[in-house]
Order: C-alpha cells, then sequence, then structure tokens
C-alpha cells in the first residue's frame, strides 16, 4: 500500500513538472489589430477567434498561411492567460508565419 502511495505521489508530481514545462515554452504568435487611426492590440498571443462568411474560427500558432474578411462580430484574442475582446464593424485577417494581422475599417 506504502508503494502505491509513493507511485501516485511520483506520477501526480511529475503531472504538475510537465504542466510547468508546458506553459513555458507554450508556442504563441504576434497578433495585431488595427485600423487606420488606432491600434487594438499588438503583442504575442496563444490564439484568436473570429468569424467569417463560413461560420466562426480560431488560429493557433504555426496555422498555414490564411486570408478572409470578417463581417460584424467579436474578435477574441488569448494571451497572457487573460481574453481580450475587440468588436469589430468588419475587416480582413491574414494570417502567415506565425504572424496574424487584422485590418479594420477598411
Amino acid at each position: 500500500m506504502i508503494e502505491e502511495h509513493d507511485k501516485a505521489a511520483a506520477m501526480i508530481a511529475e503531472a504538475k513538472k510537465a504542466k510547468a514545462v508546458y506553459r513555458a515554452d507554450h508556442p504563441t504568435m504576434h497578433i495585431k489589430v488595427y485600423s487606420p487611426y488606432k491600434v487594438y492590440f499588438d503583442n504575442q498571443g496563444e490564439s484568436i477567434s473570429a468569424v467569417n462568411a463560413t461560420g466562426p474560427f480560431d488560429i493557433l500558432p504555426q496555422h498555414h498561411r490564411f486570408i478572409t474578411l470578417l463581417p460584424p462580430c467579436e474578435i477574441v484574442i488569448r494571451a497572457n492567460k487573460r481574453e481580450e475582446k475587440i468588436r469589430i464593424s468588419g475587416g480582413l485577417m491574414h494570417v502567415k508565419a506565425d504572424q496574424v494581422t487584422v485590418f479594420l475599417d477598411i
């Protein structure tokens, strides 16, 4: 019974350690959301979510090249364990090499 307890404790410790390493090495991408007169977001992030003509979608690090028109919707950016929501009236999203650029008011 003591062996089982030690084994379980070791497994828990290993899982906690792996989780800490995962957070430290968590992949990010550069996200910039701006209009001609204002920058809404310009920083590293873990993901960005939006809506296009085919429905809701998410962009994660290492996403393939992608370009889409955005109708009025809410963009959700996840960065630094937080979510930032930006309501837009439309725009264009371009994804290339771990860089996401959203042009608004075009």
